[in-house]
């Protein structure tokens, strides 16, 4: 069946598109710059191609080493086939151009669903693609789109399980640690290994991380009568080694560009940045013990959001002391903590009471999914009714448990619970978003371009696709609802299609 939907769907299958100007900023903009930029330099004057070399300097040469036929780093994953359900050669029928200007482009999915299968494709081990080269291009941009999704512990682990041994690997892996607050086995790395190169500011941060404060303060000075480091890189560097001196200083101006390097230097010297108008990545710096509770809740929530914390962290945020304060971020504390005490005594009543201000709650900050991860198992063993009853067979839809729970189900939505055991042509749709669900689980819906990517080795490119399809889907495009459900389901992917689908009907979602 040929591809239906917008125009957007279309060019979405045609080339790759860039993101748009006002979308959030991506990995590559703001990492630190942590490591020397080593280029190749040409000559004015190169030397015939018979005339033999000659020495004009007694000099030691600059030597550039470059490993020979290495690997690339585009194969290596923490998700094995058999884990993931994917096969090895997911990328292997795609050139790595196109695969790395796909990851790059991919928006944030509106849906949790979507979120968490994207997460499984920038971790799944397999084959490089196309034009591979040692780089690993591919491999750079799984990691980098890992941090923009915020989840900053899985691109953690591809990095070491890559190894982290080359300057572009490194510094990534060496932001991360800045952000979680464990740089010292980084800065130990960095300084172990010469050849990561390391720019004057990593070299001075990590010298007086070491304790070496004398080492770092004639870094520092070497470096400016070179003129290697710029006035705002001079005056964060000379507070960071002596605070003292500038106590009387008016506070240091809003840095044009917040990397990680500089989030740290600025926090030591008491001129801490906030992180909710930073990167997601940014958000992981407030869950250190180190930042107070609100800060730590907040963060928290904004990552639950986004489906890059453990749900079992922000439930244990959110249990682990008792508000001192009303309103806003406290009153959804209050009601999930009134919730939580109800629901491990295991008294009906109690939960039927408390069920509604803690569901709104998590309706209020996007994070009906982790709640109902949490809690979906407990509420379905106990005897609700009504409206509680009603509630909690929805919390269900959206658990991992979501067939079993429309199977037992005595109340709900006829629709619904059709849809979760996979068979939405037995009830009836009643809205546009419905009928697109309920067509795209018609055996004729597969799109043909996409089913012929995929026969063809370019498995890992449609899905990108069809991602990219759903979310234009979510803004109201049904046909592109159809379209990605069905080829989800053309290649196995059931389990995604479904909770995809039941979190499209049961949550309210916009791109």
């Amino acid at each position: 069946m040929a591809l239906r939907g917008t125009a957007l769907a279309a060019c979405l299958l045609a080339t790759p598109v860039a993101a748009q100007d006002d979308s959030p900023l991506s990995a590559i903009d703001w990492l630190s710059q942590s490591v020397e930029a080593v280029a190749p330099v040409a000559s004015d004057n190169p030397r015939p191609r018979d005339e033999p070399p000659v020495a004009t300097t007694a000099a030691s040469p600059n030597v550039t080493v470059t490993q020979l036929d290495s690997a690339s780093p585009d194969a290596v994953g923490l998700l094995s086939s058999a884990t993931t359900g994917l096969p090895r050669n997911l990328w292997s029928g795609s050139s790595e151009a196109t695969l790395v200007t796909l990851v790059r482009a991919e928006a944030m999915p509106s849906l949790p669903a979507l979120q968490d299968f994207l997460t499984v494709l920038m971790l799944a081990e397999a084959d490089a693609p196309l034009g591979a080269g040692s780089d690993g291009a591919l491999f750079l941009a799984r990691v980098d789109k890992l941090l923009d999704l915020g989840a900053l512990a899985p691109a953690q682990s591809l990095l070491e399980a890559a190894g982290a041994d080359t300057p572009q690997l490194f510094r990534r892996w060496f932001d991360v640690a800045l952000l979680t607050g464990t740089e010292d086995p980084a800065c130990r790395v960095m300084q172990d290994r010469p050849a990561i190169a390391p720019t004057a500011a990593a070299r001075i941060f990590c010298l007086a991380r070491s304790g070496d404060w004398p080492a770092a303060a004639l870094t520092l000075n070497t470096n400016r009568v070179l003129g290697d480091i710029t006035e705002a890189e001079e005056a964060l560097l000379s507070r960071f080694l002596d605070p003292d001196l500038y106590e009387e200083e008016p506070d240091l101006s809003a840095p044009e560009r917040v990397s990680p390097l500089v989030f740290r230097m600025r926090e030591a010297i008491g001129q801490s940045l906030t992180t909710p108008s930073l990167p997601l990545a940014f958000a992981h710096a407030d869950l250190r013990n180190t930042t107070g509770w609100k800060a730590q809740l907040e963060a928290a929530e904004r990552l639950a959001r986004a489906g890059a914390l453990p749900a079992n962290t922000l439930q244990a945020l959110y249990t682990s002391r008792t508000p001192s304060a009303s309103g806003g971020i406290w009153d959804r504390v209050d009601a999930v903590q009134r919730f939580d005490v109800a629901i491990r005594a295991g008294d009906p009543g109690a939960v039927a009471s408390a069920l509604p201000a803690a569901w709104d709650a998590m309706r209020e900050i996007k994070a009906e999914v982790p709640f109902a991860q949490l809690y979906a198992d407990a509420l379905a063993r106990l005897p609700l009714t009504g409206d509680a009853g009603a509630l909690a067979v929805t919390i269900g839809l959206l658990s991992p448990s979501y067939e079993s729970v429309a199977r037992s189900a005595a109340t709900g939505d006829a629709f619904l619970l059709a849809l979760a055991q996979g068979r939405p042509a037995d009830a009836t749709a009643r809205t546009d978003r419905a009928r697109a669900v309920q067509a795209g689980f018609a055996p004729d819906a597969v799109p043909e371009r996409l089913a012929s990517m995929a026969q063809n080795g370019q498995l890992g490119e449609a899905l990108l696709r069809a991602i990219a399809i759903f979310n234009a889907g979510v803004s109201g495009d049904t046909g592109a609802i159809t379209d990605a459900l069905a080829f989800f389901r053309s290649v196995g992917l059931e389990d995604v299609a479904r909770r995809a689908a039941l979190q499209l009907l049961i949550l309210d979602r916009a791109t």
